[in-house]
């Protein structure tokens, strides 16, 4: 079992996203990502959902999404050479003087931006792979994370390839 990285164009509409993961729920899949925003073609939307799963239950679940009429292309890019990136909020506790400052010194080595500051505590808010955020989210464990929350990741096909619809 692997995860697989798939890319969804959907048409724009409610409850699209509910009859989507409802076929993973069906199917007794976890979607560990999923991401979905407007793409540059009118009335339709992107979806990246990451699954784990062997090749033949996530072709599978392919075929299933397909037949929904709100689905109009699914590409699995699992092996496709990609671009992909999540976004990332974490309130660290970093009370004033050294851990405050050790707090930001990590910050700015992970390109990391500060959003918030309070009396105790510190928002990062950083962009990247998965794995930067991964990271990140582990050197800032010794100070204590008092919330996270993440995206999920968003994925796109390197150099001129695309997914485009073909319905």
């Amino acid at each position: 079992m692997k995860a697989h990285t798939l890319s969804v164009l959907v048409e724009n509409r409610a409850g699209v996203l509910t009859r989507v993961s409802g076929l993973f729920a069906r199917r007794g899949f976890n979607i560990e990502s999923l991401a979905v925003g407007t793409s540059e073609l009118p009335g339709m939307s992107r979806m990246t959902i990451v699954v784990i799963g062997d090749d033949a239950q996530v072709e599978q679940v392919m075929k299933q999404l397909n037949k929904l009429i709100d689905v109009i292309k699914v590409s699995d890019i699992t092996e496709s050479e990609i671009v992909d990136r999540e976004l990332a909020l974490i309130k660290v506790n970093a009370e004033p003087g050294s851990s405050r400052s050790e707090v930001m010194q990590i910050a700015s080595i992970f390109r990391a931006q500060i959003v918030d500051v309070g009396a105790k505590t510190v928002v990062l808010q950083v962009a990247g792979d998965p794995g930067k955020i991964d990271a990140l989210e582990k050197l800032l464990r010794q100070f204590g994370v008092k919330e996270l929350i993440r995206t999920g990741k968003i994925t796109m096909l390197r150099g001129a390839k695309t997914v485009q619809p073909t319905k």
